[in-house]
């Protein structure tokens, strides 16, 4: 990792900037492989997977025996986890439901507003370098909370043409029984267009790789919705005197080992604390199985001294990572100045990989600085608010004389005139 000391604020985004995502080449990838998918639906998934996954598919839905058997497979250890898990995300984001809305806002006049589930959900859950089974937590719990009326997953197969058993056991416990041998950006464009054996889906969820981004991107422009913009994983840690060195070097490279195109960022009070995590970082690298990946991210990433605090929050705001670790003394006054971030992790004893997979909270995060406008994904994420009104005919007579006024003023006659005919309506009525 680079370091730097005090850099001023022009320079903050030159020197922190994130990887370059190269998008127009990657478009042009991703663009063929959507039309083909699209022209040639299942027969296209198989193709791609012969092409990329190196297997040969024969049906592209996980049968009920496949089922049984990862049931059957997955370490009883591994279940209780994920049990575990499980409940902690359902409290967290059964919490997160809003009653309906309903109030007279004047006389006659009463405005509503409900939440209704997304009817038809996708699920991307990257199976690649590491099989994410949380994902599938993270994404089914909200969607079965929600009362998504379909929810179909799509995962990438290994090279025996089998999904990990701990991903297909984390499904079958929250109940998802659509799951789809599909990875890539092909497995996006399966649940834009539909194909025979995928459903056309209203909105995909999921991290992925920069395909992955790049096919939810245009799927957007085909009229389905997507989670957010995402890009490689990424945390800041701020950390000051009172941070134990170990525990933050571990979260730097619990984070560097997601990719080699990941970035962790240390922002650190003094010289002396940050040569002590890094002095961690390089003791503890050699002892990861992924040390190769984790080595490769940590030259896209930087530790940064920042002696004054407040400049220090200021370039935090700036960056706005998805990830977020505080280890200072004044921990909450930091916390309540931090507007943009994805998630925030407060504390020695809180570890980025608590919110990854069992503390509650949603994993899917906003990256690449998209955590200045948008949320992780929450409840919210799989339900619409739609508002609804009712006038009575004291609401339209005490409330229709402001309504004709501003659509007079915009010279919308029609507008006014849907006001105008009710009120002679009603004055006509009373003669």
């Amino acid at each position: 990792m680079k370091t730097i000391i005090n850099p001023t604020q022009q320079e903050w985004a030159k020197k922190l900037k994130r990887p370059v995502q190269k998008t127009k080449d990657i478009e042009k990838i991703v663009k063929p492989i959507m039309r083909k998918v699209k022209r040639m639906g299942d027969k296209a998934l198989k193709k791609f997977a012969l092409e990329y996954d190196h297997v040969q598919i024969k049906t592209l839905l996980v049968s009920i025996e496949e089922v049984k058997k990862a049931r059957e497979t997955v370490d009883p250890k591994l279940k209780e986890a994920i049990i575990q898990a499980k409940e902690n995300i359902e409290k967290f984001h059964e919490a997160q439901i809003t009653p309906d809305l309903e109030m007279e806002v004047m006389e006659g006049v009463t405005c509503m507003r409900r939440s209704v589930p997304i009817q038809k959900v996708g699920l991307y859950v990257p199976g690649g370098t590491a099989p994410l089974f949380s994902t599938v937590l993270m994404l089914g719990i909200p969607a079965n909370i929600a009362g998504c009326e379909e929810i179909v997953l799509c995962t990438p197969p290994d090279k025996d043409g089998n999904i990990h058993p701990a991903i297909l056991y984390a499904a079958d416990l929250i109940g998802i029984d659509k799951i789809v041998k599909a990875g890539g950006a092909q497995a996006i464009a399966a649940l834009t267009y539909g194909t025979e054996s995928v459903p056309q889906v209203d909105k995909i969820f999921g991290p992925g790789n920069q395909y992955v981004t790049a096919a939810k991107q245009l799927a957007v422009k085909k009229g389905v919705a997507i989670d957010m913009p995402a890009g490689p994983s990424e945390v800041l840690v701020y950390a000051d005197e009172t941070a134990i060195p170990a525990f933050v070097a571990a979260d730097l490279l619990s984070q560097a080992e997601h990719g080699v195109d990941s970035q962790v960022i240390l922002v650190a009070s003094s010289e002396k604390t940050t040569n002590k995590i890094l002095k961690e970082v390089d003791e503890q690298l050699d002892k990861l199985p992924r040390k190769d990946i984790a080595k490769r991210a940590l030259e896209n990433s930087l530790a940064v001294i920042m002696a004054n605090q407040q400049t220090a929050i200021d370039l935090i705001n700036d960056y706005a990572p998805e990830h977020l670790i505080i280890c200072v003394e004044n921990e909450e006054e930091v916390v309540r100045q931090i507007i943009n971030a994805g998630s925030v992790f407060i504390g020695n004893y809180t570890p980025e990989s608590a919110g990854d997979y069992a503390s509650g909270t949603n994993h899917t995060l906003p990256t690449y600085g998209y955590a200045r406008n948008y949320s992780g994904v929450s409840l919210d994420s799989f339900v619409k608010k739609i508002t609804y009104q009712k006038l009575t005919e004291k609401g339209i007579q005490t409330l229709g004389p402001t309504i004709e006024t501003m659509a007079s003023h915009e010279q919308l006659e029609a507008h006014k005139n849907a006001v105008s005919i009710r009120l002679k309506y009603l004055k006509d009525k009373k003669k």
